[in-house]
Parts: structure tokens; C-alpha cells; sequence
């Protein structure tokens, strides 16, 4: 009888993953070939027989040559490798390559079999253009900052924003739980300034509480912030691990939109040949565990990310992947006026602009600053 594992046995279900390496050709196709080891057995061949290799290992499909003697090389895993967990995926995708340092993962698909046991975004871009009632436009993110306000204060900032035009506003990641700002005040005013203003202008504003932590600590701050009326909730990853978000996003209880930051998740960027693409980072993997939207720093802001990337990144928000829902790619990076008609222009109408300290320079004059960015995005739109 053959077992499970057999040489016959077949799985109908595949993930496959593109990675960049180094060239001459037989260096890369040994790169590739150890890629293929080092995400499944991590072991020398001879130690499965021949009858398992093809069953266990993954299997390289496809070797190609491109610019700058470097190589794409596309290998398919047995979809049985995973057990439905973010770790198993993240771990056959990159696990040991990651400390070889001269490998990119660059992008992943999977067959819809896989991609059905993930929940991605519950509310996607239709569902937030249809929480703020916005369909025609990007849509504006107001961020609560600088850390040392109190929750007085920041409820107020919160009030000015709303009056400005915008259409969500988050906490800042560094709001969480210190003695001047505690966390339950600080969301109950906010959440209560921005739905009593927002009521005043005659159109809805999102608030996303910042609730990164332990798994407890989330799960608790979440289920707080919804009783204290957020509409929606940041999360780190990158300090919390992907699944962190998958857990949030299943919970029925809570069935908030959730906002994915992009805190320690630069560390994992391929920076000189080894790392992960930033459309992995911000674009697949926070998709696929149920962000609602993925917050990445904009081209031309300070930060190590170029406009091809930048607009990859937006690409793999919003391209057709399974049922999986695309999702709002939202840019950041000291965003004014200057700049906002350029970047609508280069991402289009599905994107979010975070809108930070640029728009506290003149502190008495936060509503007017707001007001025209606001009608230099629509009249672009």
C-alpha cells in the first residue's frame, strides 16, 4: 500500500514562488536547485529516496536570464508542505534562504484550493469607499501625531481634521498605552470627536485605534476600541507577526476594517540582493491576512523606495488574486499639497494619501491647509 508520501501521490494544490539570484547561469540554476532543498528538507539529497524527491522537494519550473547577470527562478511547493498558518507559509517561502544572503523573494501566486483557507480583507477597497461614502477619489488618512499630546488634545487635532475633508483618521504608531495618553481615553474621545463631527458635516470619518501588542493585549484593546467606538484598527505586523492580523480579521465579534503599518516591516526589504521585495511585504502578505488597507512610505518622501516600487506595491494591492479582495494601498512620507495631484496621478483613484505632520505646520491653521489639499485631490479626480 502506498503511503501518503508516495512518488504517485499528487497534489492538485501548488504554491509557487519567484526568486532573484545570482548569475553565471550555473551558479543560479545551483542557487535555484538549493532553494529547493533548503524550503523543504534543508537536508542533503541522499538522505530521501528517490522515490520522495519529487513528491517532497520543490520543484523548479523555470530559469531566466535578466538584466544585470542576475536570474529569476520560479519554484512550485507542494501545497500539503502548509498547514493553513502564516508562519508555514512565510517559513517555505523564505525560511532558510533568508539567512544565504544573495536570494530575493520577489512575488508568490497560489492555486485557489490554497487560497481559500485565507480569509483576506473583510471590507476591501469597495467596502471603505463605501464606509466614508467616497467613490470617485483617493481617499485622505489624517494621522493623530506628535507622541506627548493627551487624549484632550488629540481629540481635538482629530475634530480640525474632520473639518479639513479628511476621510479616515488613524492613531499614530506610537500611541499605545503610556500614563499621558492611556489607551481607553485616548480612544474614546477620539472616536467620540470624529463620529460628533463627522455628523456635523454630513459625512462619515473612519477611526483607527492603534492596538499593536501581544495576542491577548490585541484581542483585548480590539474588543475595547469597538465598545469605545472606533471604527477600525492599526496594526503592526512588523512587530507583531502576519498572523496577529489573520487572527483580528476572523474574529466575527470585532468585524472592523483593519489597517496594516508598516513599523519594522523595512527591515525585511531587499536592500542589495537578498531580502523580500516591498510588493511582498506591503502588498501580498498584508492582502492576504485581511488588511484593509497596507500603509508603505511614497517615492520621492525620504525613504528607501523608488516609483517603480511604489506603484508595485499598489499593483499587488489591487490585482484580481482568487476571491481574496483587493485592498487600498496607502502612501505616507510627509504628503502636502505639493504633491498630492503627482501622486494621485502616478497610483490613481484607488490609493490612500496619509497625511501627517505636514499638515500641523501652522498650528492655527490645520482646517484651511486640509480644505485645499482636499480640493486639489478632487479637482484632480
Amino acid at each position: 500500500m502506498e503511503g501518503p508520501l508516495s512518488a504517485s501521490a499528487e497534489s492538485s494544490d501548488f504554491l509557487t514562488a519567484v526568486y532573484e539570484i545570482d548569475g553565471p547561469e550555473p551558479t543560479a540554476r545551483a542557487t535555484a536547485e538549493r532553494i529547493c532543498f533548503d524550503q523543504t528538507i534543508e537536508a542533503e539529497s541522499n538522505l530521501l529516496p528517490p522515490s520522495l524527491q519529487s513528491t517532497i522537494l520543490g520543484q523548479l519550473e523555470d530559469l531566466r536570464a535578466i538584466a544585470g547577470g542576475r536570474y529569476h527562478a520560479t519554484i512550485r511547493f507542494r501545497g500539503d508542505l502548509l498547514s493553513g498558518e502564516c508562519s508555514d507559509l512565510l517559513n517555505v517561502l523564505f525560511g532558510t534562504s533568508s539567512l544565504r544572503g544573495d536570494v530575493t523573494l520577489l512575488s508568490f501566486t497560489m492555486t485557489n484550493g490554497l487560497l481559500s483557507s485565507w480569509p483576506g480583507p473583510r471590507f476591501g477597497i469597495d467596502g471603505l469607499r463605501q464606509a466614508v461614502g467616497v467613490s470617485h477619489r483617493p481617499l485622505l488618512c489624517a494621522v493623530l501625531k506628535p507622541l506627548g499630546r493627551t487624549p484632550q488634545e488629540l481629540a481635538e487635532l482629530a475634530v480640525q481634521f474632520v473639518e479639513g475633508g479628511v476621510d479616515m483618521i488613524k492613531d499614530d504608531q506610537s500611541l499605545v498605552d503610556q500614563p499621558w495618553c492611556p489607551f481607553e481615553e485616548r480612544v474614546a474621545r477620539c472616536a467620540e470627536a470624529v463620529v460628533r463631527a463627522s455628523t456635523h458635516r454630513g459625512r462619515p470619518c473612519l477611526y483607527f485605534a492603534h492596538i499593536s501588542g501581544s495576542v491577548d493585549t490585541m484581542r483585548r484593546r480590539a474588543t475595547q476600541a469597538k465598545t469605545l467606538g472606533a471604527s477600525g484598527l492599526l496594526v503592526a505586523p512588523g512587530l507583531t507577526g502576519f498572523d496577529a492580523v489573520r487572527t483580528l480579521r476572523s474574529d466575527d465579534e470585532i468585524a472592523l476594517p483593519i489597517a496594516s503599518h508598516p513599523s519594522m516591516l523595512g527591515a525585511l526589504i531587499d536592500r542589495g540582493g537578498s531580502g523580500l521585495a516591498a510588493p511582498v511585504v506591503y502588498g501580498l502578505l498584508p492582502r492576504l491576512v485581511g488588511s484593509d488597507f497596507s500603509i508603505y512610505p511614497a517615492f520621492g518622501s525620504g525613504y528607501s523606495m523608488s516609483q517603480q516600487e511604489c506603484v508595485s506595491v499598489a499593483d499587488q494591492c489591487r490585482q484580481t488574486w482568487g476571491a481574496i479582495k483587493p485592498i487600498m494601498p496607502a502612501i505616507g512620507g510627509r504628503i502636502g499639497i505639493e504633491r498630492i495631484v503627482e501622486l494621485g496621478s502616478v497610483l490613481g483613484r484607488d490609493a490612500i494619501f496619509v497625511l501627517g505632520s505636514r499638515m500641523q505646520q501652522n498650528p492655527e491653521n490645520i482646517v484651511a491647509a486640509m480644505n485645499a489639499l482636499h480640493r486639489a485631490l478632487t479637482e484632480s479626480f
